[in-house]
């Protein structure tokens, strides 16, 4: 049902006219002359995540790694071609660059199958390590009032601007001049009678995409029809808390209701598929697996992303709100952060108290490092695997409720490919879920439970 896919990718490096110089630790330094097509490196035992940082940070790609490899890099020369020098740099590990017309190309980092390189590396962000440490937005604040207190006048006091509101939690985002200002602003607001809590927004980066498959005989859309629900007390509606999704023509439209977003309009890729229209594949599939031909469950496509390469936490949470006001009574997050924000704590905690189960994506960091939402108790966080056996990038803790297999087919332009991640893992079970609610008429939180109650599907803490 969900096929272990492998393929290679071979492609010639697209050029950048740009002399990019980085210093890694103590005197190491990598050097990549794009205009030239020369690189220069002096590396000694310095960890491979940390390498591939500096690569991403020279050239500009996207960088894609296999959350399992544990490696040292120590090599030393002089003006390579950029082929000789990814394979000076990598040793016997594979890897493929795969170019793309609109946007930054992408180099993927495995040691088998290019399906596992799932973990992405930021610039500057892994210091030598693995570690996903939060990122805050720096000169933005979350700001929540005490009734009566008004935001733009405390936004004209320290001259912020007002980027975002949830009137229900009368929380407000607030961006500053800069980080200086924020830091300020944020000892006067703690001691302001008119505040009741002040908080730091955390990046929310965009999961794993969809790869393309040059495989035949790949299997077809799932067929599900639509019926409508036999009473409005039957009704579900999946609210996927995601990138845009948008009509696209396909077999997925009719579960498709009318979209939101809380971040602005998208830019979508013609080219390719994104990750919100993946995640709703994988809901529909969920859902087919516990329907008998039909189903009446829909899905509402919540954006927090929009022409940004990143969310961030206030963004997430005014998307559930925004989801749970247009009627869902499943919450799916195929998404998530190291940040800890207790605005999105609290508005999961109320979406909890009214019955509505909430499904978070464990992470893809093969750790058991506490990833938000899903770390949060009330959260049903979702882990990738089969039998026990964790995919290699996943991430394992003790508040992990559920294992579902983190890879299936998705499909866009007539063209199959596979997306893998904790991401799927939780779609595929807000789908289950969402299935047995709508075809036993019974509530979402009611069809949640007996999920965790399925032997089958159940996490033990440390496999």
């Amino acid at each position: 049902m969900f096929p272990a896919m492998r393929f290679f990718v071979r492609c010639s490096l697209i050029l950048w006219l740009l002399l990019a110089t980085i210093s890694l630790p103590a005197k190491d330094v990598l050097t990549w002359q794009t205009d030239r097509d020369r690189v220069t490196a002096d590396i000694q035992a310095t960890d491979l995540f940390r390498v591939l940082e500096g690569v991403a940070k020279v050239t500009g790609w996207n960088v894609f790694v296999e959350s399992n490899l544990n490696a040292n890099v120590s090599v030393k020369f002089t003006e390579l071609s950029s082929g000789d020098a990814l394979r000076r740099l990598l040793g016997d590990l594979n890897y493929a660059f795969v170019p793309q017309t609109n946007g930054h190309a992408r180099l993927f980092v495995f040691r088998t199958v290019r399906a596992n390189a799932t973990l992405v590396v930021r610039p500057g962000d892994l210091a030598g390590a693995r570690e996903n440490l939060a990122r805050k937005i720096p000169n933005e604040l979350v700001v929540r009032l005490k009734p009566g207190a008004n935001i733009d006048e405390i936004a004209r006091r320290f001259g912020a601007k007002v980027l975002g509101k949830i009137d229900g939690l009368n929380a407000y985002r607030l961006q500053f001049a800069d980080e200086a200002a924020a830091d300020a602003a944020r000892a006067q607001l703690s001691a302001s009678p008119d505040v009741a809590s002040v908080e730091n927004n955390f990046v929310v980066d965009q999961p794993p995409l969809p790869q393309k498959l040059d495989l035949a005989g790949a299997p077809g859309p799932v067929s599900l029809k639509l019926d409508p629900p036999s009473s409005e007390a039957c009704r579900v509606i999946v609210g996927l808390i995601d990138t845009a999704v948008k009509p696209s023509g396909g077999v997925f439209d009719k579960f498709l209701l009318k979209s939101l977003s809380v971040a602005g309009d998208a830019n979508f890729d013609p080219a390719a598929p994104t990750h919100g229209p993946s995640m709703l594949q994988n809901i529909v599939l969920g859902a087919s697996s516990t329907s008998k031909g039909s189903s009446s469950m829909q899905v509402l496509s919540v954006d927090v992303y929009g022409p940004n390469e990143t969310a961030n936490t206030f963004n997430v949470a005014a998307g559930i709100a925004a989801a749970i006001n247009n009627g869902a009574n499943i919450i799916n997050l195929s998404l998530g952060s190291p940040g800890d924000s207790q605005l999105l704590h609290d508005i999961i905690q109320q979406v909890k108290q009214k019955g509505i189960p909430v499904f978070a994506a464990a992470g893809n960091n093969a750790s058991p490092q506490p990833f938000y939402p899903a770390a949060y108790p009330e959260v049903i966080s979702v882990t990738a695997g089969r039998n026990g056996q964790l995919a290699p990038y996943a991430n394992f803790a003790d508040y992990i409720k559920l294992e579902v297999p983190g890879s299936a087919v998705v499909y866009f332009n007539n063209n199959a490919y596979v997306v893998n991640g904790t991401s799927t893992a939780s779609a595929l079970s807000s789908g289950l879920a969402a299935g047995a609610a709508a075809a036993n008429c019974i509530g979402t939180g009611a069809a949640a439970n007996g999920l965790l109650n399925t032997s089958a599907l159940q996490f033990k803490p440390g496999q």
